[in-house]
């Protein structure tokens, strides 16, 4: 009598990793076995499908149970033993886990068997039912048979949950892609398995969805090399592969299923690893004068005694983990990878034409939105990218290669400095890893450049007139230039575009923006840069400028009337003389550092309307340029040259000195 924790081990079989269908797959296998050690031939299994006596609003009765019915041997008493007898190795060698009958529990309420056995010269007939608690067989009873025949009925009923399939035909082609080595495995004859309902209105032979020809459900794929070899911890380990179209696939993708001991264990799909089968096939199908698509899916098999050796307790996975598998020495995604590539073979041209339109996506993405990406197109390896990628991913494909690209060139550098080389061989290295850095470099400038067409194109729509007849305010066009709010310590590079107003802003190591630069109460300037010279950048020197700016509304010239208190020229000079005076501190709330000959410019950017102009020539005393669009005056007292610049002026100079790299670049 058996004495075990039978609800514990139910409990922990993983469900990840079986299915409603494993139960009913477990008895069709045990079935196979028992007509195999019968050694008679002519198997016959019989699954019968037990629904539900209301119909459902499709019209269709639930699927409540399955009756298995197989002329194998039966529950003779070496059987029944190793039954009740948990891990039992009496079918080791088939792949036997002896833990398969738990499974049934799993997803069924309740397991029952009727078995007819020969016992000596006479029949006997052998019933019982799985127990729950602490014994594996309950109920039993042995009788005197009236049978001529050995053979088993298994019933599996009722479910624990919602069978999701329910008609016929899909339950019975789940079950041939489980049980499909079993057909397939060359060199063995397959019992006869037949589905039907309980009231024989329908019915479908399991074996003629392979054996007919192959026609409307499975094709198998001729291939030439079907076996690849891997190096596990215990030598060369062979596996071969079988390769089947599956037609009219519904939602299903293409797959690779790893078998132990003619069962399929787990399913992958083969875009995991080649991203052209993510997508359906299809065989045009002449039909008389007409042609017709039919869609289907991959499936490789994956047969091999690796496999057979290693396969879990309960038939979902593997002992071997998916990756790097230190211990056994071969991963499942190995086994994968040599399969998908098995399969890759056998569609052929199919996939090469997917890769070639994957190829020209992305040089289409290249050519329209992204230019800097032309130098790295013919390295990069578009193998791993989905099929139908978005341009998130193309991108981030793009800047994967680049870093790839970065950081082989930075270890040859390195190298090279630190081999110990003749001047000659130095002189060659170093013009390959030059001629390496110059295409990353281009890719960068090309990057950059046609971000600064996009600004420039915004800049000069914030200058136009709005739908509602009014122009923007100046925290628009503010914001474009450098975000309010920010200084350097809150500001990235990249988020700020001061190169609109003088290249040499980008080199600056003190900006604040529309922020009070002595406490709550103190001025807010539009714009106060402390410049440094590029190689002295990172330190305060009293000798380095300080640019001030003014922004002012496009169009707005009232600051030029006579009542109007608003002046920014004065607001410039009166800033100037606030930092001559220290009340201003860096954003780290340093000192800033000035001496005497310390030079300020300031610049208030404003449109020169007629008005402004004899309100900067009559009445402040400034000097116009050649082109009338900017105005200047020098204050010898505090060292400021000031400009008025008008926001035409701007876009054009930063548009006349970037317009040679549009050109170059084609944009």
């Amino acid at each position: 009598m058996s004495f075990i924790n039978i609800k514990r081990a139910v409990d922990n079989i993983k469900t990840g990793t079986t299915s409603v269908y494993s139960p009913l797959v477990e008895l069709i296998v045990n079935g196979i076995q028992a007509i195999d050690s019968k050694k008679e031939g002519n198997g016959k299994i019989t699954i019968v499908v037990q629904r539900s006596t209301q119909t459902e609003f499709d019209g269709i009765p639930a699927v409540e149970g399955f009756a298995v019915t197989d002329n194998g041997i039966g529950f003779t008493d070496e059987n029944t033993k190793a039954f009740d007898t948990l891990y039992t190795d009496q079918k080791i060698e088939e792949g036997g886990k002896g833990f398969g009958r738990f499974i049934c529990l799993k997803y069924f309420q309740d397991f029952s068997v009727e078995s007819h056995f020969r016992h000596g010269n006479t029949f006997k007939k052998r019933t019982f039912s799985m127990g729950k608690g602490n014994d594996i067989i309950v109920g039993e009873n042995v009788v005197p048979s009236e049978s001529t025949d050995t053979g088993s009925i298994v019933r599996l009923f009722p479910v624990k949950s919602t069978f999701q399939e329910k008609t016929l035909p899909i339950i019975a082609r789940n079950i041939v892609e489980k049980i499909l080595p079993y057909f397939i495995t060359k060199n063995y004859e397959c019992p006869v398995i037949t589905i039907t309902e309980d009231d024989r209105s329908d019915s479908f032979v399991l074996n003629e969805y392979v054996n007919n020809e192959l026609g409307d459900f499975i094709k198998e794929l001729p291939i030439s090399g079907d076996t690849f070899s891997l190096i596990g911890q215990k030598g060369v380990e062979d596996f071969s592969v079988r390769v089947f179209k599956y037609y009219s696939p519904r939602a299903q993708k293409s797959k690779i299923s790893l078998v132990a001991n003619k069962r399929e264990v787990t399913e992958t799909p083969i875009h995991n690893h080649i991203p052209e089968f993510n997508d359906e096939f299809y065989d045009r199908i002449h039909d008389g004068e007409s042609v017709r698509a039919k869609n289907y899916i991959i499936k490789a098999y994956v047969f091999g005694k690796y496999l057979d050796r290693h396969v879990s307790l309960e038939r979902g996975c593997f002992e071997f983990v998916r990756d790097n598998d230190l211990f056994y020495g071969i991963s499942q995604n190995q086994i994968e990878r040599k399969a998908s590539a098995i399969a890759k073979e056998a569609i052929g041209e199919e996939i090469t034409a997917r890769q070639e339109k994957k190829r020209e996506r992305v040089n289409t993405y290249v050519d329209e939105e992204a230019p800097w990406h032309r130098q790295i197109l013919k390295d990069v390896d578009l193998s791993d990218m989905p099929f139908n990628a978005s341009k998130e991913e193309i991108e981030s494909t793009l800047q994967a290669e680049k870093f790839r690209q970065e950081v082989t060139i930075r270890q040859e550098v390195n190298k090279l400095l630190a081999e110990n080389t003749t001047p000659e061989m130095l002189k060659d290295s170093a013009a390959k890893i030059v001629a390496n850095l110059s295409e990353n470099s281009k890719n960068d400038l090309i990057h950059y450049v046609a971000l600064r067409r996009s600004v420039l194109d915004i800049f000069k729509k914030s200058l136009e007139v709005g739908p509602n007849g009014k122009y923007s305010s100046e925290g628009v066009v503010h914001d474009i230039i450098f975000p309010r709010k920010g200084d350097t310590n809150r500001t990235r590079f990249e988020d700020h575009n001061l190169w609109i107003l003088d290249e040499r802003l980008n080199f600056t190591s003190l900006v604040t923006s529309d922020l009070p630069l002595n406490g709550p109460k103190s001025d807010r300037l539009d714009l106060l840069v402390y410049n440094h010279r590029v190689a002295f950048r990172d330190d305060n020197e009293p000798s380095n400028p300080i640019h001030v700016f003014e922004f002012k509304k496009p169009m707005r010239d009232d600051f030029a009337n006579p009542s109007e208190d608003e002046d920014p020229v004065e607001q410039v000079v009166r800033y100037v003389n606030d930092i001559i005076e220290g009340d201003f501190k860096t954003p780290d709330g340093r000192k800033i550092l000035l001496g005497s000959n310390t030079p300020y410019y300031g610049y208030v950017i404003c449109d020169v309307t007629k008005k402004m102009e004899k309100w900067l020539e009559k009445i402040k005393n400034f000097k116009p340029m050649p082109d009338h669009q900017g105005w200047f005056q020098w204050h010898d007292s505090i060292n400021l040259y000031i400009e008025v610049l008008s926001w035409d002026k701007i876009l054009k100079d930063a548009t006349m000195r970037n317009k040679i790299f549009f050109y170059k670049l084609g944009i």
